[in-house]
This record gives structure tokens, sequence and C-alpha cells, in this order.
């Protein structure tokens, strides 16, 4: 029996129970990442966009006992482990309705569990109780396939998206959002903003992802987005005709282009202010360690961009061209200037009185994607912020 539903370039479905697929493919994969059922569906009430229904996904998610957790999730970990790489890893996602049973049979069956990420939802639902704290986290175990794995982390890469500090355990990401649901909506949909981050993380590009609760599909959109391949599988027709709604849609290389530009969006992330300065201009900026921008006649007060406080990179160029990346000595921090003042550092400003000035450290270039392209017709000439992950280049 084929059990194909749907497979172009680099993203497969497979339609069909779980259990049965795993045993049944040959492939290896180098990470998969699964969001199995949390066993939540007790008939109560929650909350979904400004509705308040009854939480009921079907059977698939209704309440087990913590024997039939164990026995459930043992299985399928069992069978992931033969599909996983030797150094490749498993992410699983899950609430502290079923995680535990999960930590439980990764243990028993020989993972080397290498963090819990908590995912702290910066929009969480409110609750509908206040006899408990609201719930606005998920916990992610992220493990290897064995204590002898040599698994792969970018950390060079998630670094520089953390503002040049180690990445922490504690993701603050949002939920799902509109944009993400155009093609349709899954009960249990996981935001392309997690999926980012974690492909990034453990993966190079061309490297093969599965994932055996593929659901909405949000792995496989990601993976395609960032050059990764994809096999996902469920046992619903529904959600795997959503899923290849999903993948038709970035087809489109304007639609996958504005895809993978919000899906790299982060109310947190680090950014960059991109400022244009005539050559010789740049080179002494550059050799004084000082940028400075126009602030006006400054009778009122200044109005600063929105993600001007997590600012912490400065990129110099002249028409878009001979771009260079250096530090700001402080993130999100800036000073105003006279003209007197700039003028006993060395400079010759002629169009205002006040300036907005930011020191940065010249005494090192960070390197960053060359390839970048930052002429954007009038745009080219004027100061913007843009996220790092722009220049950080995404392999």
């Amino acid at each position: 029996m084929d059990d194909s539903f749907f497979y172009i370039d680099g993203f497969r479905l497979l339609k069909n129970d779980s259990f049965e697929q795993l045993s049944k493919i040959t492939d290896s994969f180098d990470m998969i990442f699964a969001d199995p059922p949390y066993f939540l569906s007790d008939g109560g009430k929650t909350i979904r966009g400004n509705r308040i229904v009854t939480l009921n996904n079907g059977d698939w998610d209704r309440p087990r006992t913590e024997k039939e957790k164990d026995e459930f999730n043992f299985r399928w970990l069992s069978l992931c482990k033969e599909r996983l790489k030797k150094d490749g890893t498993i992410w699983v996602c899950g609430t502290f309705h079923n995680i535990h049973s999960v930590e439980r049979c990764m243990i028993d069956l020989g993972y080397k569990i290498l963090n819990v990420i908590t995912w702290q939802k910066t929009d969480p639902p409110p609750s509908l109780t206040e006899t408990r704290f609201n719930f606005s986290s998920e916990y992610i175990i992220w493990a290897a396939k064995s204590k002898e794995s040599k698994h792969f982390l970018n950390a060079s890469l998630l670094k520089s998206l953390n503002g040049g500090r180690h990445m922490p355990d504690v993701w603050r990401l949002p939920s799902v959002g509109l944009w993400e649901k155009r093609c349709g909506k899954h009960p249990t949909q996981k935001p392309l903003h997690l999926l980012y981050r974690i492909i990034l993380a453990c993966t190079r590009e061309g490297d093969h992802i599965l994932d055996p609760f593929a659901g909405s599909c949000t792995t496989g959109i990601a993976a395609n987005l960032l050059g990764r391949n994809f096999t996902g599988i469920d046992q619903s027709e529904e959600y795997l005709q959503l899923g290849q709604r999903r993948r038709n849609e970035i087809d489109d290389p304007k639609t996958a282009a504005k895809m993978l530009r919000k899906m790299k969006e982060n109310p947190e992330e680090t950014t960059v202010l991109v400022n244009h300065a005539r050559k010789d201009l740049r080179l002494l900026m550059i050799e004084k360690g000082i940028c400075y921008l126009r602030a006006g006649d400054s009778q009122g007060s200044l109005q600063v961009t929105p993600g001007f406080e997590r600012m912490n990179y400065i990129v110099l160029h002249t028409g878009g061209n001979n771009a260079s990346m250096f530090r700001l000595k402080t993130k999100g921090c800036f000073q105003i200037w006279t003209r007197k003042t700039l003028e006993q550092h060395g400079f010759s400003p002629e169009h205002a009185p006040y300036y907005i000035v930011l020191l940065f450290d010249n005494s090192k270039e960070i390197p960053f994607a060359k390839d970048i392209d930052l002429r954007q017709r009038l745009n080219t000439y004027r100061a913007k912020i843009r996220p790092l992950s722009d220049f950080i280049g995404l392999k």
C-alpha cells in the first residue's frame, strides 16, 4: 500500500497511523520534531481567539491514565529512535499533562536529554479560572539519540540572534498569528517562529526533518523556507490537505520571501541600525567609532523607533556598497550632541544643530552575510532599523 499523500521536491506527506508508518519507512533523519497529543480534551472550557470553546480536539487528545500515556509515548519514541541518525536530535513539545511521561520514556530508551526549553508565550490566552496561575508556557525536550552521539548545535548563530550572548533555555515567542492561518487552522498548531529557531539550532541546509504528528505541517513549511527537506506523517486527511495548501502557498517566490521575513521576526530579537554615509564620512566614522544622525531642531521631544532599545549593532554603507558592521558600545543607547561637539571630534556636520550619536567598537568589524541587498531606491539613503537575522545568514 502506497501511503504517499502529497509530494513535491523536499516536502513529503504520508497519510497513515504514525505507529504503522514509522514501522514502514526506511529513511533516516537528521532531526525529528514531535508535537504528540497532550491528552487535554476533557470537555472543559478554553479560549481560542476571542471565543470560549469546549476543549475537544478529538479522540486522539482525550485524557489517558499515566500507564496509557507511558505506553503511547514509549512506543512512538522507540520507533523514532530507529529512524534518527546516529548524531541526530529530537525535539518533543508538551505541557505538564504529558511532558513528564515523555521524559521518563526517553530516559528508559537511552536518549540523552540535552535541554528542556521553556517556551514562554508572549500572548497567552487569559485563564477562565481564578484558582490557578495563567497557563502561558509549554516545554520542549531536546535530546540526542544516545550518550555517544556527537550532536550539532549552531551555537554561533544562536548567539548572534541573542545579541552576542549564549542562547538561554527560556524562549519568549508569540503564539500562532493570523498570517499563519490563511489556508486553515489546526487546534494545536505551532508558530513558525518556534520552528524557525529549532531548525536553525541543530540542522544544516539540505538536512532531512521528520514530524510524526504533522498536523498543519508547520514543521515542513519552516523546513522548506530554510532549505531543509521534510517528511510528515498524519492520519487526518483534513489536516494533510491543510499542509498541502500551505506548501503550495510558498511556491510563489514573493509569498515565500514574505513568510520567511515574518517567520524571522522576534519581538525580542537584537536589531541593527543601517546608515548610509558618503565614502569619506563613512571612513571617518569608522576611524572615530562615532556614527551620527540628524535630530532636527530638537525643540520638542524625540520619538524613538520601536526596536531601538534592542539595537546592538550598526552597519555603515555608502549607497548600499562597502558595508561594515560593528557592535555598539552600549546596547540601545544614544547621546544627543551639538554640531560644535561633533566638530571637536573632527566632523563637519552641516544640516542641523543637534545630532543623535551612537558610539561603537571600531576595533573589530563583525562579519555578516555580504550578499544582503541594501539598495532600496530612496530608502537606501535613510537610516533604518533591521533585525540582526537579516545580516548573519541562515545556514
